[in-house]
C-alpha cells in the first residue's frame, strides 16, 4: 500500500520542546523498547542541549518534529553512536512520536528528510539500532530501504537489537 506521507517540518530543539518531549514521552507505549518508562525532565533538557550542540558542530541532530499544523508530535535525527558497545562511531538514525500520532506516516516522512539532511552533511551512511521486537520501527527501517546488519544483545535490556545500515553515496537522489 503505497499512501502519500503527511507534511512535516523538522527544527533544531529548542529548550521549551524539552517540555513537549517529556509530556508526549511519558506513556508506557511509547517507551516500551526504551526502558519501559518515562525520563525525568531533565534528561529531556539535556538532550536538547546536546542536539543544539550537534546542529552546530555537526550540520545534523535530533530535530523536533511539527506535524502540518506546526505542532510538536516527537523527534527524528541523527546523532554520533556514543556508547561503548553495538555501532561504534557510527551515525545512528532514530525516531520516537507520542503515542497519537503513530501509524500515520509521520516517521517515515520526517526520516527520509533526515537522510536528505544527513547526505547533504556530508554522512556517507547510517545505522539504526531498533530493538528486534518493535516492528514499527522495524516497518519503517524497511521503507527507508535500510538492510540488517547484525544482530546484538543490548547491555541494559539483554535483549536482541537489530543494527540496519544505509549507505548514503554523495549525490545520489533518493
Amino acid at each position: 500500500m503505497n499512501r502519500a506521507l503527511p507534511a512535516v517540518r523538522l527544527r533544531v530543539p529548542t529548550h521549551e520542546d524539552a517540555f513537549a518531549w517529556h509530556r508526549l514521552f511519558d506513556d508506557p507505549d511509547v517507551m516500551e523498547y526504551q526502558g519501559g518508562r518515562a525520563a525525568e525532565l531533565s534528561v529531556y533538557e539535556e538532550l536538547t542541549a546536546r542536539q543544539r550542540r550537534h546542529d552546530a558542530e555537526l550540520g545534523f541532530c535530533l530535530w523536533t518534529v511539527l506535524d502540518g499544523s506546526g505542532q510538536v508530535i516527537g523527534f527524528t535525527g541523527a546523532q554520533p553512536w556514543e556508547r561503548e558497545w553495538g555501532p561504534a562511531g557510527e551515525i545512528e538514525i532514530g525516531w520516537r512520536l507520542g503515542r497519537e500520532h503513530w501509524g500515520r506516516g509521520y516517521v517515515t516522512a520526517a526520516a527520509r528528510q533526515t537522510l536528505e539532511r544527513v547526505r547533504a552533511a556530508g554522512v556517507p551512511g547510517v545505522v539504526a539500532l531498533v530493538d528486534a521486537r518493535n516492528s514499527r520501527s522495524i516497518a519503517v527501517t524497511r521503507r527507508l530501504g535500510m538492510r540488517l546488519a547484525q544482530t546484538l544483545t543490548t547491555p541494559a535490556s539483554d535483549r536482541a537489537g537489530h543494527c540496519y545500515r544505509l549507505d548514503l553515496p554523495v549525490g545520489d537522489a533518493q
